[in-house]
């Protein structure tokens, strides 16, 4: 099973990429997770320009979401919203079938976060039919350096509960 583990950060040394890139290190081998974590690659979305040619960082990320069987996305708080550029990248396939009926869970590295994850539920529930609320997996990882995190998400019983939300998920795709 093929996932696009998007990042909502563009921060260089972001806790929820690092805890992204953690997981795939993790996933067994019938999990394969690429880590997307380019948010500020893509333009302002603007409808004049969906048409085909779509700008290139553009249609590399509708490639990626089109080739994969789910998303898991993790995301910070930004102001107790949803940032800017993870809001843009969705706003890019809202009117694009890539979305539709693709299968969305959610990751969270905080403890706090709760009104942007619900803001969140909203706009996915909204562009996919198969976004999975249930399915959700948090860790307390701020203030962590992605080193940090790498060791703690090997723990044992976080290790479990890796595989386990993939378990989940990946029944959840098919």
């Amino acid at each position: 099973m093929k996932f696009l583990a998007i990042s909502g950060s563009s921060r260089s040394i972001s806790t929820n990429t690092a805890m992204l890139r953690a997981v795939s290190k993790l996933s067994e081998p019938d999990h394969d997770i690429v880590v997307f974590a380019s948010l500020a690659s893509l333009p302002v979305f603007s409808p004049d320009a969906e048409d085909d040619p779509l700008p290139k960082p553009v249609k590399a990320f509708v490639d990626m979401i089109r080739e994969c069987d789910g998303l898991i996305i993790a995301s910070p708080e930004y102001v107790r919203a949803i940032p800017g550029g993870l809001k843009n990248a969705i706003d890019w396939l809202v009117s694009r079938e890539e979305i539709i009926g693709k299968p969305i869970a959610l990751m969270h590295a905080s403890h706090r976060g709760h009104d942007m994850l619900d803001q969140l539920r909203l706009v996915l529930s909204t562009v996919s039919d198969k976004f999975a609320p249930e399915i959700f997996l948090a860790f307390e990882l701020v203030k962590f350096s992605p080193e940090e995190i790498s060791q703690r998400l090997k723990s044992p019983p976080n290790r479990s509960k890796i595989t386990d939300f993939l378990k989940k998920f990946a029944q959840h795709c098919a």
